[in-house]
Order: structure tokens, then sequence, then C-alpha cells
């Protein structure tokens, strides 16, 4: 998506947003998540701030760094930016499963 490749930009030009790259593994990943660090990003309640930017190529691995990691902070309110088959879906599931309200 253009989100995360211009996250992957702004990270190759010095990083002046601080942003970090997450994979599942390299160099042949399934899922790409990009995110402001955590530690520049301090308000919990910012979901403006605390925006995920995802693409994946296989929507099992979207689920399980989504579900097994801690790549998403649940207990921030955020948004995730991704156009693809199953992204909504993923979240609504864990996100009712977590007993979270999905907005």
């Amino acid at each position: 998506t253009p989100q995360v490749l211009g996250s992957v930009l702004t990270l190759a030009r010095g990083n002046p947003a601080s942003y970090e790259v997450l994979v599942d593994s390299w160099p042949h990943f399934g899922v790409v998540l990009t995110r402001l660090c955590p530690e520049d990003n301090k308000d919990p309640k910012d979901f403006y701030t605390n925006q995920l930017s995802v693409f994946y190529r296989d929507e099992g691995a979207w689920r399980a760094l989504l579900g097994g990691s801690q790549a998403v902070d649940w207990t921030r309110a955020f948004r995730i930016r991704g156009m693809q088959d199953g992204m909504y879906e993923a979240v609504r599931e864990l996100s009712h499963a977590k007993g979270l309200r999905l907005e």
C-alpha cells in the first residue's frame, strides 16, 4: 500500500518521523506493519499517532502477527490502514475475542 511504501521511504531517508517497520520474516515476508516508534508516541488515547499501516501477502501471517505478538498494542486506541481482503474481518474477530469495542 502507499502508506507502507511511504514509511519505508521515510526510513531510508533518515527516518525524521521516527517510524519503525516490522516484518514477520526477512527477506521473504508475509506481512509488513509500519508504525511510529512507541517510545516517541506517548498518548495511548490518540488513535492518529497510534496508526498502523499494513500490507500482507499471506492473511494467515497477518492474523498471527495481529494476535500473537506485541506488534499491535491492544491497550491503546489505534487505527489500522490497509486495503486487503480479510483485514477488517481479522481485526474484528480478534477484538471481539478480547472483549474490545471496534469502531
